[in-house]
């Protein structure tokens, strides 16, 4: 075995080591990655040939954590692992997300980088290494791949900015970004941040690129070391120079003047574009046979091309706006009748439905996985099915974008909560109903206005927007605000960023071309501020603040704390007493121990039926109150009086004068054994006894 290792020192005394030569040797390349006791083996393996017709990079990026890296058995039946959780497609996601834009453009052969994590230490977070691990993967194998790239976070803890700090630490932390990076370039960002200013923001960026900087220095090495720098030779392309030129003189013109019509509608410009590829493809007969799909290849780089001129030189957008003019806005709430909360939030031709659903703890997510248990009180949900963008196909489950999609909405809203007193689980899901760019930010406006609608107490509400790129040249770009589905497409970036109008709360940024420099970063940072707070104006004019109460049919929480041995009490022998409560006053209870207290929710939407079931609760446990009215059952009599159950093992003294107005002689004419009477509560005496009265409900009779 010709095993070789690497270390990358960290500022906090801490050691990533990289090893290869020892697993996995009939891959590609395979590299183990070590951060204290957790491990991580990333493999690539990619074919020699590429497919027939395929004329994309086929990558596909897993990421797979074994249970047994924690000692802990699988969930579910089978206990064993299953399809992938949603940590580990965002996991995934971010590392495709650095690698691709680095394959070469003419690379087409299938390739699989596959990442497990192995072996897991408490406190190291693993997301934050699986990028390094791919890399260095792709660095010792003859893989064509123009890097190496590095991912690592940064978090500011109490001022401090800090690279790949523990779970604990990030808990505390006010900014925590991950970042991709080559030695010379971003290539992306994600993360969420406590409403910080767009300066700060970069300051956290550049200080990640610093360490980024020398563990990619580590990977030019190994590979160095191992002979690897020279990748294997290909060829996956066909062309033909010809008819390249022929389709760049007949319609490069041609598109040009469809871009410059600004057609504000998705469909109609899209068939203005196809008429011009039509109109090329009619002059040739079965005889020529001329290949379409390359000519579907060079007229795609003809409408790319003359997009992008069309913005950098005339500074005109498809639809005709401006680089920094926000597409219009529409909105609106309370539109569905029987959801707890409900709005629709449009821009252009991008428009979400999205619905608030309150819960209670039995609604709270489960989280079981390999590095964290627990519980989520707040769901956010993002929906894209194929008619929003009128594609005619079946929708099979949920897709990895839709994750990732749901992933930034969720970070951008979920510091905005009420604080952690708020008793109600929240479902957030937005249903995408036309797509033309930016519907993630979409579903962040939306869902702000669902909340408020809700009648939940948010904190501010929150705005969203994505901001695209063109640039051919250092000091030849475009900064565009708000882009369309085709501006993503055709661009150089997709830089999504949602906060309030006091600072960022989150965002997502992939970078498609080298050399972005933070002239252009502070830049799109700046326009995008102007464009969140233009949104958030908008969004103000529909709703500016949270309802003051809940929807009548929403359901109502009480919280009550019980001593910790009283729960018993209340739970009753097989759930007996808290099931009998429930069904009788039409409540859901529950009960969760924490604290060395006892915590008890009911739930109703109707407000008397929570009153009566807290009631119940308090005689089944035995708090009482003087004055009150209880219905017991008389468990002895003696001559002075009887004993009266009131509440589950606690009786009081029904005095014989206390039974009835008229004078009694004998209890038994009056009272037996069983018998279910109700009484008053006159007195609790010091040390606990009770003293009942019967005759208090009883009309006082005439004194004649």
């Amino acid at each position: 075995m010709n095993i070789i290792q690497k270390t990358i020192p960290l500022a906090d005394g801490r050691e990533i080591t990289l090893e290869t030569g020892k697993l996995a040797k009939q891959a590609d390349g395979s590299v183990v990655l070590r951060l204290g006791d957790t491990m991580l083996l990333a493999t690539v393996v990619s074919a020699q040939e590429a497919k027939e017709d395929v004329d994309f990079m086929p990558l596909s990026v897993e990421y797979k954590e074994k249970f047994a890296a924690a000692g802990r058995f699988p969930g579910g039946f089978l206990r064993r692992e299953g399809r992938p959780g949603d940590n580990e497609i965002l996991i995934a996601r971010l590392v495709d997300r650095a690698l691709r834009p680095l394959f070469p453009d003419d690379y087409h052969a299938d390739t699989f980088v596959t990442i497990e994590l192995i072996s897991a230490e408490a406190g190291v977070m693993p997301d934050a290494l699986a990028g390094l691990a791919a890399s260095a993967a792709l660095a010792v194998s003859d893989v064509p791949f123009h890097g190496p790239i590095s991912e690592c976070r940064v978090a500011r803890i109490d001022g401090q900015l800090k690279v790949n700090p523990t779970s604990e630490e990030v808990e505390n932390a006010d900014i925590d970004l991950l970042v991709g990076a080559t030695i010379d370039n971003i290539l992306m960002v994600e993360g969420e941040m406590d409403e910080v200013s767009e300066e700060e923001m970069i300051e956290a960026i550049g200080f990640a690129h610093e360490e980024i900087k020398k563990q990619c220095q580590v990977q030019i090495e190994m590979a160095e070391e191992l002979g690897t720098t020279e990748k294997r030779t290909y060829s996956h392309e066909e062309n033909d120079e010809d008819l390249e030129k022929k389709v760049w003189d007949e319609t490069y013109d041609k598109v040009y003047a469809v871009a410059q019509k600004a057609m504000a509608d998705k469909q109609e410009r899209s068939e203005a574009f196809a008429a011009v590829k039509d109109e090329f493809l009619e002059q040739f007969t079965e005889e020529d046979e001329v290949n379409e799909s390359l000519v579907g290849r060079y007229f795609h780089d003809v409408e790319k091309k003359a997009v992008r001129n069309l913005i950098l030189d005339e500074k005109i957008r498809l639809d005709g706006r401006k680089t920094d003019e926000i597409r219009p806005i529409w909105s609106e709430v309370d539109y569905l009748p029987t959801a707890h909360g409900s709005a629709i939030f449009t821009r252009g031709e991008t428009q979400s439905l999205t619905t608030v659903t309150l819960g209670t703890k039995l609604d709270d997510k489960i989280i079981d996985e390999v590095m964290r248990q627990g519980k989520d009180k707040f769901l956010l949900h993002y929906n894209f099915p194929p008619y929003s963008t009128g594609d005619a196909r079946p929708a099979r489950g949920v897709s990895r974008r839709e994750v990732g999609h749901g992933n930034l909405a969720h970070r951008a809203l979920k510091r905005m909560l009420p604080n952690d007193d708020f008793p109600y689980a929240v479902r957030v899901v937005s249903d995408i109903l036309e797509s033309n760019g930016s519907s993630s930010m979409a579903t962040v406006c939306a869902g702000t206005l669902a909340l408020m609608d809700a009648g939940i107490q948010i904190r501010k509400p929150v705005s969203g927007i994505a901001m695209g790129l063109i640039t051919d040249s250092d000091d030849r770009w475009a900064v565009l605000s708000d882009i369309l589905g085709d501006e993503d497409h055709l661009g150089d970036m997709d830089f999504k960023v949602a906060g309030t109008r006091d600072g960022i709360l989150a965002t997502q940024m992939d970078i498609k071309v080298d050399g972005l420099s933070f002239d252009v970063l502070k830049k799109a940072l700046e326009q995008a501020k102007a464009g969140r707070l233009h949104i958030l104006d908008r969004m103000a004019e529909t709703i500016e603040e949270p309802r003051k109460a809940l929807k009548p049919h929403a359901p109502h929480i009480e919280q009550m704390v019980i001593p910790t041995e009283s729960i018993g009490a209340l739970i009753g022998p097989g759930g007996k007493i808290v099931q009998e409560i429930q069904k009788q006053t039409n409540t859901t209870i529950v009960i969760e121990e924490r604290d060395d207290s006892g915590y008890v929710e009911v739930v109703a939407s109707d407000l008397e039926a929570i009153n009566n079931a807290i009631e119940s609760i308090k005689e089944a446990i035995g708090i009482l109150e003087v004055g009150a009215t209880y219905k017991g059952k008389v468990k002895s009599i003696q001559t002075y009086g009887a004993f009266v159950e009131i509440t589950p093992n606690k009786d009081g003294l029904l005095h014989i004068s206390e039974i009835d107005w008229n004078r009694i002689r004998k209890v038994e004419d009056v009272l037996e054994v069983g018998q279910e009477i109700e009484v008053k509560l006159l007195n609790i005496d010091d040390n606990g006894k009770l003293k009942l009265s019967r005759k208090a409900l009883l009309p006082k009779p005439n004194k004649s």
